[in-house]
C-alpha cells in the first residue's frame, strides 16, 4: 500500500478522503440543517393565519419570534460543552428529537403566554446545534478547505428559505381540515421530520476521522494524521487558547460582536419576510410562500462561490465586509422603493449580502480554536451573535407597530450590516495566509 505520508501519494490520497468526506456528511447536514432551519422561522408563515387568529400585534409577534434566542443562548455554551464531552451523533441525535418535538408542540398556543413560553422552549431545545455543526466539520476539513464546507453546510438556510416558502404556504391553505387552523398543520408537520431524522442521526453520524471506517484506510489515516498536524501547527503557533482564556479574548468577543450586526439582518428578514412582501405586494398566503423563496435563491447561488473565492484566495475579512455592504445596498434600496418588483430585486441583494458573509466568516474563529476552546469559543460566538436574532425581530415588529410600516425596521437592519463590515475588515486574523500554510 502506498505511503499516505509520501507527498506525491498523500496528495492524491487527500484529494480522495476530503472528496469522499464531503460527499459523505455534507449532503447529509445539509438536510439536517433545513429542517432545523425551517422549524425556527416557520413562525414567520405561521403568522400570516396565527396572529389574526390569537389577536397578536406586531409587537407581540417580533418579541415571541426573538424570544427564541433568549433560550438559545443560555444554553448554547454548555450545550457545545456537551457535545465535545459525549460526541457529536450523541448528542445532535438528541438535540433534534426535542427540538422537533417542542416545533410541532407550537400548534398547542392559544395566547401570549404559551407563545413565549414555547418558543422559549424551542431555543432551549436547538441550543447547540449550528454551533455544534461548526465544531463538528473542524474535525474534518482542514482550513484551506473549511470556508466552502461551511457554506456548503449554510447554504441550506437559504434553501429551506426556498422549500419552506411554497411548502409553508400550501400547509396555510389545509385551514378547517381536521378541525384544526392551517398554521397548526403548518407547525405539526414541519416539526415531526426532526424527530426521525435525530434517530438516523445515532446510525449514521461519526465522530472523528479515526473512526471513519466508510473511509478506505489509506484515506483514513491521511485525513486522521492531516488534521492533528494542523492541530499541532495551531498549538506551536500560539493560536491554542485554553478554555478559561476563551472568554477573556478580545479576539472571540470581536468575532462575537460581528457576528451580532450579521444576525440581526439574517433574523430580521428571516421573520418577517413573508409579512413584508404581503405588504408590497397584496398577495395570498401561498402566493406569498413562493415569491419568498425568490431571495432565498439568489443567496444559495450566491454563497458558496464567495466562500470558495475565499478559500482560493486564502483572505477573509474583505469576504465578510463586501458582502455586508451589498447586503446594506439592499435593504437601503428595499426602504426606498414603492415598486414590487424593485422590492423583492432589493430584498434578493440584501439576501446575498447577508448569506455571503457566512461562510467567509466563519473560517476565522475555527482557524485557531481548538479541543475544548473551540467549542465553548464557537458556542459563545454563535451565543452573543444570535442576541440580533431578537434585536432584529423585535425591534422591526416595535417599529413597525410605532410608524405602521416597514421603513424604519428594514434601515435598522441596514444599519447592523454596515457595522458588519467595518467589523469584519477589523476582525482579528492568523498572522499567516491559512491556505498558504496548509499547502506547505
Amino acid at each position: 500500500m502506498p505511503d499516505p505520508t509520501a507527498p506525491a501519494a498523500g496528495e492524491e490520497v487527500g484529494r480522495r478522503a476530503l472528496a469522499r468526506t464531503r460527499r459523505r456528511l455534507i449532503p447529509f447536514l445539509f438536510v439536517l440543517y433545513i429542517v432545523s432551519y425551517l422549524d425556527r422561522i416557520n413562525v414567520g408563515f405561521a403568522a400570516l393565519q396565527m396572529n389574526a387568529a390569537l389577536h397578536f400585534g406586531a409587537r407581540v409577534f417580533g418579541l415571541g419570534a426573538g424570544i427564541f434566542f433568549a433560550g438559545y443562548v443560555l444554553f448554547e455554551v454548555p450545550s457545545n460543552l456537551a457535545l465535545e464531552r459525549f460526541g457529536a451523533r450523541r448528542w445532535i441525535a438528541r438535540i433534534m428529537i426535542s427540538w422537533g418535538l417542542v416545533s410541532a408542540a407550537m400548534m398547542f398556543v392559544q395566547g401570549t403566554a404559551s407563545f413565549y413560553a414555547l418558543r422559549f422552549l424551542l431555543g432551549v431545545a436547538e441550543a447547540g446545534f449550528f454551533p455544534g455543526i461548526i465544531l463538528y466539520l473542524t474535525y474534518w476539513f482542514p482550513a484551506a478547505e473549511r470556508a466552502r464546507a461551511i457554506a456548503q453546510f449554510m447554504t441550506a438556510t437559504a434553501i429551506a428559505g426556498v422549500i419552506g416558502g411554497p411548502v409553508s404556504g400550501a400547509l396555510l391553505t389545509l385551514d378547517g381540515r381536521g378541525g384544526l387552523a392551517g398554521w397548526q398543520w403548518l407547525f405539526l408537520i414541519e416539526g415531526l421530520p426532526a424527530v426521525a431524522l435525530g434517530f438516523v442521526v445515532l446510525r449514521y453520524l461519526t465522530d472523528r476521522p479515526e473512526e471513519a471506517h466508510w473511509l478506505p484506510e489509506d484515506e483514513r489515516a491521511w485525513l486522521s494524521a492531516r488534521m492533528q498536524e494542523e492541530r499541532d501547527q495551531r498549538a506551536r503557533g500560539g493560536h491554542r487558547l485554553t478554555l478559561r482564556s476563551v472568554f477573556a479574548s478580545g479576539a472571540v468577543w470581536h468575532f462575537a460582536l460581528l457576528y451580532f450586526t450579521i444576525v440581526i439582518g439574517f433574523y430580521g428578514i428571516a421573520f418577517w419576510l413573508p409579512q413584508i412582501v404581503r405588504s408590497m405586494s397584496g398577495l395570498t398566503d401561498f402566493q406569498v410562500g413562493l415569491v419568498s423563496a425568490i431571495p432565498y435563491v439568489a443567496a444559495a447561488l450566491s454563497m458558496v462561490q464567495l466562500a470558495a473565492h475565499s478559500d482560493r484566495t486564502g483572505e477573509r475579512r474583505w469576504h465578510v465586509a463586501v458582502p455586508a455592504l451589498v447586503g446594506v445596498a439592499g435593504f437601503l434600496l428595499a426602504a426606498n422603493v414603492h415598486s414590487p418588483l424593485l422590492g423583492l430585486l432589493a430584498l434578493c441583494l440584501a439576501g446575498i449580502g447577508i448569506w455571503g458573509t457566512l461562510g467567509a466568516f466563519w473560517a476565522m474563529p475555527t482557524a485557531f480554536l481548538h479541543g475544548a476552546a473551540a467549542a465553548a469559543g464557537i458556542a459563545l460566538i454563535n451565543s452573543i451573535g444570535n442576541v440580533g436574532g431578537f434585536v432584529g425581530p423585535y425591534a422591526l415588529g416595535w417599529m413597525r407597530e410605532a410608524t405602521g410600516d416597514f421603513k424604519s425596521g428594514i434601515l435598522l437592519l441596514a444599519a447592523g450590516l454596515a457595522g458588519a463590515a467595518v467589523l469584519g475588515i477589523t476582525a482579528p486574523h492568523r498572522p499567516a495566509d491559512e491556505a498558504g500554510e496548509a499547502r506547505r
